[in-house]
C-alpha cells in the first residue's frame, strides 16, 4: 500500500472555520490510514494580509481539535530566496516575461479589442485572461521599463511552457485525481488561466509556484484540498514537469457551505473555530457539525 504524505496549508489572513477543520481532518486521515506523514504548512507569502495573530490561532485551533502534525512546520515567507531560484530557472528557459500592466490597463486593453468586458474570458480566480499587453514588446522597450524601477510581475508564457512540458512528457499531459469521480487520469487544461502571474518584483513567487515547490521539497505525494482549487491542478502539474519534480496525486474534496449554499470562507465571515472554541463548544460537537454537512469521503 502506498504511504501518503499529505499536508494542511492554511494562510494566516483570517481565522480558520469549519471548512478548514474538515480539510485538515481529511488530509490527516488519509496520511494516517496509509501510515504516511501529515504536515502543517503556513502559506504566508501575502505579507500584506497575513499576520502573526492569525498564525498563532491556527496552532491553537489545531491543538484544540487534537490534530497533530510533523514537527517541522514550514512557513513560506522564510523561503523567498528559494522561490527566487525557480523564477530564475523559468527565466533561463525563456518561459516567463515581465509585465507592468495594472488591472485598469488590462481593462482598457480589453475594451479596445472588444469594447465589451463581459465577452472577454475570465480565469477560475475571476480575473480577466491577460490580453498580452507587454508580451511581445521590443527588447529595447523591455530594458527601459526594467531600468525604470516600476513594479512588475512575471507572467508565464503558457504556450511556450506547455510546448516545453510536452517535449519532456509527451502529448496529453495528465494528472491523477483520487478524490473526485471518475477516479484516475485526467488531461490538463492549461489554457484556463492564460499567461498567469508566477511571481512579482517584490515577492518572487506566487501561490502556484510556492505550493508546487514546497510539495516537492516536503515529499508530499498526495495533495489534498478543496474542490475550489481543482482548476489550479493543471498549472501545478505543468510546473512539476518543467522543474523535473516527482508527480503527485491529488485528492479534491467537496466544500462545506452556508445554509444559503455559499461556501464557507474567511471573506464571508463564516463562523470561526476560534469563536466556537471561546463559546465553550465541545470539540466532538465540531466533528458532528462537520460530518452533518459533509460526510468523510474516506471510510469510517
Amino acid at each position: 500500500m502506498t504511504k501518503f504524505n499529505t499536508r494542511f496549508a492554511p494562510s494566516p489572513n483570517g481565522y480558520l472555520h469549519l471548512g478548514h477543520a474538515f480539510s485538515a481532518l481529511v488530509s490527516k486521515k488519509l496520511a494516517e490510514e496509509s501510515s504516511g506523514k501529515f504536515f502543517l504548512r503556513i502559506e504566508d507569502i501575502d505579507t500584506g494580509r497575513c499576520n502573526k495573530n492569525f498564525e498563532r490561532n491556527i496552532y491553537e485551533d489545531l491543538a484544540w481539535l487534537g490534530i497533530k502534525y510533523q514537527k517541522n512546520v514550514k512557513r513560506q515567507s522564510d523561503h523567498f530566496n528559494n522561490y527566487e531560484i525557480y523564477i530564475k530557472k523559468l527565466r533561463d528557459l525563456n518561459l516567463i516575461y515581465p509585465c507592468w500592466a495594472t488591472r485598469s490597463e488590462i481593462k482598457r486593453e480589453i475594451k479596445k479589442k472588444l469594447n465589451n468586458l463581459s465577452a472577454w474570458p475570465i480565469d477560475p480566480d475571476g480575473q480577466y485572461i491577460y490580453p498580452g499587453i507587454y508580451k511581445n514588446i521590443s527588447k529595447a522597450k523591455r530594458s527601459n521599463l526594467m531600468l525604470s524601477g516600476l513594479d512588475f510581475s512575471w507572467r508565464i508564457d503558457i504556450n511556450k511552457a506547455l510546448n516545453y512540458a510536452e517535449e519532456k512528457f509527451g502529448k496529453n499531459i495528465s494528472f491523477n485525481e483520487m478524490g473526485l469521480e471518475p477516479i484516475g487520469k485526467r488531461i490538463l487544461d492549461s489554457s484556463l488561466f492564460g499567461d498567469f502571474i508566477i511571481g512579482r518584483k517584490e515577492i518572487p513567487t506566487s501561490y502556484h509556484l510556492s505550493v508546487t515547490v514546497d510539495d516537492a521539497e516536503q515529499d508530499i505525494n498526495l495533495v489534498t484540498r478543496g474542490l475550489d482549487l481543482y482548476p489550479a491542478t493543471s498549472i501545478h502539474r505543468l510546473l512539476q514537469i518543467i522543474f523535473n519534480f516527482p508527480e503527485t496525486s491529488w485528492y479534491h474534496h467537496n466544500l462545506l457551505r452556508e445554509e444559503n449554499g455559499i461556501k464557507l470562507s474567511k471573506t464571508n465571515n463564516s463562523t470561526s473555530l476560534k469563536s466556537l472554541r471561546e463559546r465553550g463548544l465541545p470539540k466532538n460537537k465540531i466533528f458532528s457539525m462537520i460530518e452533518e454537512n459533509q460526510p468523510f469521503p474516506i471510510g469510517n
